[in-house]
């Protein structure tokens, strides 16, 4: 359980940090770049979403490794999917909504999804690579 914990802590680290990066870079370009612009969603919700979402996830399956289970690749893809229908389900309101430019919102939302995902398959592979 002690590796756990240390590979948990470590993980949500990266995590806050790689946020705190991400939103500062994010919330910069739309500051100087797409003042003009309404957006459905805060950005605010879009990283509150990744975060938990990324945080949650590896818990599980760093969670699952611990307990001795080796072979996490398809607890990773079956995450994965459910992490796609989560991100359908959270833009949900704004398909359905009458707002005019559902374009940003959708850039807004999934550049940082695919960033996350990155940072997610990056971090699980270097721990797998240790373990």
């Amino acid at each position: 359980m002690e590796g756990f914990k240390k590979r948990q802590i470590t993980f949500l680290i990266q995590l806050v940090l790689v946020t705190v990066v991400l939103f500062g870079i994010h919330a910069y370009l739309l500051y100087y770049f797409a003042t003009e612009t309404e957006f459905f969603f805060p950005v605010w919700h879009i990283y509150l979403f990744h975060i938990v979402i990324t945080g949650a996830f590896y818990s599980v399956i760093n969670y699952k490794f611990s307990k001795g289970k080796k072979d996490i690749f398809n607890l990773f893809m079956i995450l994965t999917f459910l992490k796609m229908i989560l991100a359908v389900l959270f833009l949900l309101p704004l398909l359905l909504s009458d707002f005019e430019n559902k374009q940003p919102d959708v850039f807004n939302f999934f550049i940082p999804y695919f960033m996350y995902l990155f940072f997610e398959v990056y971090a699980l592979t270097k721990f797998l690579n240790k373990a």
